[in-house]
């Protein structure tokens, strides 16, 4: 895990993202933290809006934290964070990370509530759940959702970041979302870096990302 961020920073990647997740099936403690040690890029961590994660958070300080879904039997996150339904529970986290000078960002479908739920609760950003995009891409209501989505969170004050399923065919129409910032990409990634390298890998992502 370190070695391929360190493979990542030098080839050019704008930050790394990791997920912290209760059940520590991934990524682990000393994972986290040796990376917050040695990383000149800034780390952004995934992680539920749960007490002890909460706690390593603070501690960490990260220069992001993004809080997502989790679930025991799923894979990898599968979808979007309820905040319209959770608002005093993820305000309160929000103002915590806030207060320790850690930006927040909430992961969510491409739903206008949700959106707006975000904006109420003192986030700085959110992550579109790309999910769908990918899942049925090309398709044009799709990505609507996600333009659409984008405009009512910048006109509310947040910043946008994008991610989940987002691959080397898919990730370039997004350029026509003019209010993206970060694209968080990783399956695709070390996918194709089973047959170029991750060096390699990264570098191909990282032009695609930025034309």
């Amino acid at each position: 895990m370190i070695e391929a961020a360190r493979v990542c920073e030098a080839a050019g990647a704008h930050g790394i993202t990791v997920h912290l997740r209760e059940d520590r099936r991934h990524m682990q403690d000393r994972d986290v933290w040796k990376l917050r040690e040695i990383l000149a890029l800034p780390l952004n961590l995934e992680m539920a809006n749960a007490p002890k994660i909460i706690e390593i958070a603070v501690k960490l300080k990260p220069a992001t934290v993004c809080l997502v879904p989790e679930r025991r039997q799923e894979v990898t996150t599968e979808g979007g964070l309820e905040v319209a339904g959770n608002r005093l529970a993820i305000a309160s986290t929000c103002k915590r990370m806030n207060d320790a000078g850690i930006a927040v960002s909430l992961f969510v479908a491409p739903d206008p509530a949700q959106v707006e739920a975000s904006a109420a609760v003192g986030a700085q950003y959110i992550e579109l759940h790309t999910g769908a995009y990918a899942e049925h891409f090309p398709s044009d209501k799709e990505f609507e959702r996600l333009l659409n989505a984008a405009k009512q969170a910048r006109d509310a004050g947040l910043r946008v970041n994008a991610g989940h399923g987002l691959n080397y065919d898919n990730v370039s129409r997004l350029h026509q979302i003019s209010h993206l910032e970060d694209l968080n990409i990783g399956h695709s990634i070390i996918s194709r870096a089973v047959f170029i390298g991750l060096s390699q890998a990264v570098k191909e992502m990282v032009r695609l990302v930025t034309k």
